[in-house]
């Protein structure tokens, strides 16, 4: 690779790594272009060159974040493939929070600027990189659940599952404000967390599962 093209890639990383951070904080409408550049410490150009607009910047910054949160903290939580389906499940539950806990995981709180001011910017991305994630999660669960589950009830663990997990983010988004006057008290231990939302889900899967055999 040659000096400008290393020099480049450094720019676009930069920009990269800036714009997920300040997109995080802000929000699509209210982050600009300029600060992204001032603390990236490049130009406007450089975006022009590398991502032609804003809004592809948003969906690349969103797109580069999530993927290194997924090389940080694996989906399956290094779970191998050999286990059982409670444990992989497990740890695909205790990847998720690990990666949604983590200051630096910026898709979730851009995810969480975009439910609050939808730009629909990211709708194409979403459904290319998350989807995946979910359709392993419901593929796991169908298998926790046993040949006789049904679709809602796959569904419906999936959605308790993953509302847990994300009540930690709504928790930091919480704290985060000043407008509330009474605040629920801060999970800080995300260890002992997951290791309760492993349990509460297996328990709860369990009992569905022994409903659905016995009647």
């Amino acid at each position: 690779m040659t000096d400008v093209k290393t020099k480049a890639e450094k720019t676009r990383n930069r920009l990269l790594v800036t714009a997920s951070r300040i997109f995080a904080e802000k929000g699509f409408q209210m982050a600009t272009i300029a600060e992204i550049c001032e603390q990236a410490e490049t130009n406007i150009a450089s975006v022009n060159y590398h991502f032609r607009d804003k809004e592809t910047l948003y969906a690349e910054a969103w797109r580069f974040a999530f993927n290194h949160e997924l090389l940080r903290y694996p989906p399956d939580g290094n779970v191998g493939a050999d286990a059982s389906a409670e444990e992989r499940l497990a740890g695909r539950i205790r990847a998720l929070i690990l990666r949604i806990s983590d200051e630096q995981s910026y898709s979730f709180a851009i995810i969480h600027k975009e439910m609050a001011q939808p730009t629909r910017l990211l709708s194409a991305i979403l459904e290319a990189e998350i989807n995946p994630q979910r359709l392993k999660m419901l593929a796991l669960l169908a298998e926790c659940l046993g040949e006789k589950a049904n679709e809602q009830q796959i569904q419906f663990c999936h959605a308790s599952i993953v509302g847990q997990c994300f009540h930690l983010l709504r928790l930091k988004r919480m704290q985060s404000s000043d407008s509330l006057s009474t605040l629920p008290k801060p999970i800080n231990d995300q260890q002992a967390f997951a290791e309760h939302v492993v349990q509460f889900s297996l328990a709860g899967i369990h009992a569905l599962r022994t409903q659905t055999e016995t009647t």
